[in-house]
């Protein structure tokens, strides 16, 4: 199976990360990276590995990335693993892939997440689970907020190992993502009917309720305490990103917001889902 999947990465500005997540792909015959024009070293470190293929295109949003990424770039191979540059593959996830049986009717498979901290495994952590490989034949990526869902046709399976999250990106640039992509959240909160939202989104429509609960999710329900000082900074940034979003929300109650936000102005910096208190539903599916 291995040698009928090509992983396929989204980079902007990811020389923190890029390395360590394609030193997992050695088993990939050809990697396919599509990079918004990084100003770091991505590209100089990407050049390291000959089975890289890197093409660029101006960023515009997420969702035309990825189908760029799908239709463009000359993908040969039937299966697609679609990962962002802070996502590290583990030697288990690797066997799980080479035993799938590729001749079965599931077009897609969903992996769960372990979040780190500067390495450090949480147990605390609330990323959702995202369909992460795919025919390519059979997907195809839509913008949703501030960020992206890929939809396969046909049956969807779920893998049993896990993916690492591991973004060893400064604390600056995380707030500089927030403060954009909370606010597309909001005005997705806003636009969206009640009945086609989740449950928890519907929570976080309450204003002052979700930057409590997460917090308390994480760091008690989740067993964050036991994560020591990673615990506290996970539930802590968990906590600020919701309370970003309250603030949004607050903000357009007040008639203080004048502006319009429009729909394709995305980070392309992050590409990685907002995590709320933890929805199946929410990620990719």
């Amino acid at each position: 199976m291995l040698d009928r999947i090509t992983p396929l990465i989204l980079t902007y500005n990811e020389a923190t990360n890029i390395g360590r997540s394609l030193e997992q792909l050695s088993w990939a015959n050809d990697i396919v990276v599509v990079d918004s024009f990084s100003e770091d070293e991505t590209l100089r470190i990407i050049s390291a590995f000959p089975q890289v293929r890197v093409f660029q295109r101006e960023f515009d949003k997420h969702s035309n990335q990825w189908n760029f990424g799908l239709e463009q770039t000359q993908i040969r191979t039937e299966w697609v693993l679609a990962l962002d540059a802070d996502y590290i593959v583990t030697a288990e996830f690797i066997n799980e892939l080479g035993r799938l049986d590729s001749s079965t009717a599931v077009n897609g498979y969903r992996a769960n997440f372990t979040y780190c901290i500067q390495g450090k495994r949480l147990n605390s952590g609330i990323y959702p689970p995202v369909t992460v490989l795919f025919r390519k034949s059979r997907a195809r990526y839509v913008q949703d907020g501030h960020t992206q869902r890929v939809f396969v046709e046909g049956g969807l399976a779920q893998l049993q190992a896990k993916i690492l999250h591991d973004d060893r990106k400064p604390m600056r640039h995380w707030l500089q993502a927030q403060s954009r992509y909370t606010e597309l959240e909001a005005l997705k909160l806003l636009r969206t009917p009640s009945n086609d939202l989740s449950w928890t989104d519907r929570v976080r429509r309450w204003r002052v309720v979700a930057p409590v609960v997460v917090f308390c999710y994480c760091l008690v329900l989740r067993g964050g305490v036991l994560d020591g000082w990673a615990g506290f900074y996970y539930a802590f940034q968990r906590m600020l990103a919701e309370l970003m979003v309250s603030l949004y929300l607050i903000e357009r109650d007040l008639g203080i917001s004048r502006h319009k936000l429009p729909a394709a102005a995305h980070d392309k910096r992050v590409n990685e889902p907002l995590e709320a208190i933890e929805d199946p539903t929410h990620g990719n599916v």
